[in-house]
């Protein structure tokens, strides 16, 4: 079992920086997970940390080693990857001896291994299979057998659950966070599922342009983003941004619909004359009496149990979530509780706060 650190890690090729001055402490055992849309540095990293990139400058240590400078098969690590990499002409038993038998383990001992890996994956009556005879998501769980196997100090994932089904993806979600309580072992998710953010890690860090943006528990991220960056990634929808007028402690939307703020929300705003507000879809409060912030809905999505509308209001583009039992596909009618809303800086776009 392992800590994982990264200290001031940087990587550039040729004159593009693609992660800038990265540092981050990932706790033995901790679940992890790295989030940003494609091209942002998350995979980068995974890859500087398992070996298979150099890195630029900066120290990674697993444990109290650094590893700059060591072989990935001797980091003690294994490497989950998106597309499977399972050899079609091995069975499912041999892919998961595979690197024990590379490590010249007694015959007895593979047998041992891949059996309890086997059962903890429910792959026992697959063993004899060919990849090509099993589903996506049981291809997937061999991977994760053979990484298994090695009991390594930690677990690095890199978007394994892409290429499944959306069903098939909700349940791996489950399988691989009941995996990592019974191996009790650092793991290290890659993904840009923002869903998949929020309902695996233990932390999460986003990422953007190979910088981090912010890290923290999923509950902290989702109700205090740092950056408007950070509230429209994570949530779906994503966090509504409108950008308001203040004036004598009053925030006016669509020129009509005036917002009295609390005095504590006056002392974080300050001085400022033009602010972006935002708030969560599910925060916007639907009511059906005649009032007198009632907009248009430009469009709806029927998700089963709620729906989605989405509509305009200062100019900026927003949606909120409704009850299905209720007609809002041609006008909604607002209202909002200050309690609810977050401040951002119009040209920083960071939070404000006290």
């Amino acid at each position: 079992m392992a800590n994982v650190t990264l200290k001031n890690v940087v990587k550039r090729y040729d004159t593009k920086t693609i992660i800038a001055n990265v540092s981050l402490d990932i706790k033995d055992k901790e679940f992890l997970v790295l989030v940003g849309s494609s091209g942002c540095g998350k995979s980068t990293i995974l890859r500087m940390i398992a070996g298979l990139e150099d890195i630029t400058s900066g120290e990674i240590y697993i444990g109290d080693t650094c590893v700059n400078n060591i072989h990935p098969k001797d980091r003690d690590i294994a490497f989950v990857f998106q597309s499977y990499a399972l050899y079609p002409h091995m069975t499912v038993y041999e892919n998961i001896a595979f690197p024990l038998k590379m490590r010249n383990f007694k015959k007895e001992e593979i047998d041992k291994k891949v059996k309890e890996a086997a059962e903890i994956l429910n792959l026992t009556e697959y063993l004899n299979r060919k990849p090509k005879q099993l589903s996506g998501g049981q291809r997937q769980r061999v991977a994760l057998g053979r990484a298994i196997v090695r009991q390594p100090k930690v677990f690095l994932m890199d978007e394994p659950l892409s290429n499944l089904d959306a069903k098939l993806r909700v349940q791996m979600r489950s399988e691989i966070k009941k995996l990592h309580e019974k191996l009790q072992t650092t793991f290290i998710y890659v993904t840009h599922d923002q869903t998949e953010a929020l309902t695996m890690g233990d932390r999460i860090v986003v990422l953007d342009k190979g910088v981090i943006q912010q890290a923290g528990k999923p509950e902290e991220i989702y109700y205090n983003p740092e950056n408007t960056f950070v509230g429209g990634f994570l949530g779906s929808p994503s966090m509504n941004f409108i950008n308001c007028k203040v004036q004598n402690g009053t925030v006016t939307f669509n020129e009509k619909y005036i917002v009295y703020l609390t005095d504590e929300q006056k002392s974080i705003i300050g001085n400022r004359e033009d602010i972006i507000v935002g708030i969560r879809p599910e925060k916007m409060d639907v009511i059906n009496s005649n009032y007198n912030f009632t907009v248009p809905v430009e469009i709806s999505e029927m998700l089963g149990s709620e729906k989605i509308v989405y509509f305009n209001i200062n100019g900026s583009k927003c949606s909120a979530k409704v009850d299905t039992q209720k007609d809002f596909d041609k006008e909604i009618t607002l209202q909002f509780n200050t309690n609810d809303f977050l401040f951002f800086d119009v040209e920083t776009q960071k939070r404000i706060s006290l």
